[in-house]
């Protein structure tokens, strides 16, 4: 980007530009457009494709008994593939705006030397770090809400069938409800702060991708686990079961005493007297863990409330270093 062309946008921030963005946020838009009539440009055509979709999957399970034993095959056959994609895709739009928008945001005005510039033109540090979070954070929260709620939408009537009704742990609970908003919002802010920490394009969106990936491990084994509490049921060890409801997550198996003391599901099979093995533990049961359906909402708020929370603590970190430290 040429000096003049720096110039001229440090300059509109004094008022000249027209339309409905000025001063500040239309030089952070002017800055960012790319990125954010990209995410703008993808959010309509994603939503326009999962309403297509719901127009077949209303026409299919409409068309079909609920209990045929032949649905779970016809639904992976037709939809299967849909459904993993538009999976795939949701999953990725918290990584791709925080190594794309987010790590640039402050670290390409560092790097350029735009910010110095741009703070010589009667703007203070903190109305430009408000224009520079503001703008994009607000487009990133309607493109996100969006797309999680029209994904649910479409989700919804066929929760049971898409990745084997497992909501939990292949999708669904991360890109419906609010969490995709409060994931995406979170790797952002942590974008911004390494870019602003690394001052560096490249290197920061970098750094960015790394830190998203060590979240999605911690994410996905540690914290969404925990975010409610597991129902169990119990049944004879020589009995039939257990006997979910379609929708309800198994998460573990145990064996266990008539007193409900838990040993692990492998306990005494590899013995050579496993009847014997068990009489002597006392076990007589089966014991499964699982979440049901009507859990998840809470769960989600639950998780979103905690990156919520994280992604203001990051910000406010960011908001500290721009105004304390030199540029």
């Amino acid at each position: 980007m040429s000096a003049v062309t720096t110039a001229h946008e440090a300059a509109a921030v004094g008022g000249t530009a027209s339309g409905p963005l000025r001063g500040t946020l239309w030089l952070v838009w002017r800055r960012h457009r790319a990125a954010l009539l990209t995410g703008i440009l993808v959010t309509l055509a994603a939503c326009a494709l999962f309403s297509y979709q719901r127009i077949g999957l209303m026409g299919f399970l409409g068309g079909h008994d609920a209990g045929g034993a032949t649905l779970d095959e016809e639904f992976r056959n037709r939809f299967g593939s849909a459904f993993n994609g538009d999976l795939q895709f949701l999953e990725l739009v918290p990584v791709l705006v925080a190594v794309f928008l987010g790590a640039p945001l402050i670290s390409s005005e560092l790097e350029r030397g735009t910010l110095r510039l741009v703070t010589t033109q009667s703007v203070g540090r903190g109305r430009w770090l408000a224009a520079t979070l503001a703008l994009p954070l607000a487009v990133v929260t309607v493109c996100t809400v969006l797309l999680s709620a029209v994904f649910q939408w479409l989700w919804s009537p066929a929760h049971t069938l898409v990745v084997g009704g497992d909501w939990l742990n292949s999708g669904p609970f991360d890109v419906t409800g609010p969490v995709l908003v409060a994931k995406t919002l979170f790797l952002t802010a942590c974008g911004v702060a390494l870019g602003k920490l690394i001052k560096r394009v490249v290197p920061a969106m970098l750094a960015t991708a790394v830190a998203a990936a060590a979240f999605a491990v911690v994410w996905g084994a540690k914290v969404r686990p925990a975010l409610g509490t597991l129902r169990s049921t119990t049944y004879p060890y020589h009995g039939d079961g257990p006997h979910l409801a379609a929708d309800a997550v198994r998460m573990d198996d145990w064996v266990a005493t008539a007193d409900g003391r838990l040993f692990g599901f492998g306990t005494c099979v590899h013995d050579a007297h496993p009847d014997a093995c068990r009489a002597k533990l006392g076990i007589v049961d089966h014991v499964t863990q699982y979440f049901s359906y009507d859990q998840m909402p809470g769960m989600q708020w639950f998780g979103a409330g905690i990156l919520l929370a994280l992604t203001a603590v990051v910000l406010a970190f960011v908001v500290w270093r721009a105004r304390r430290r030199p540029l």
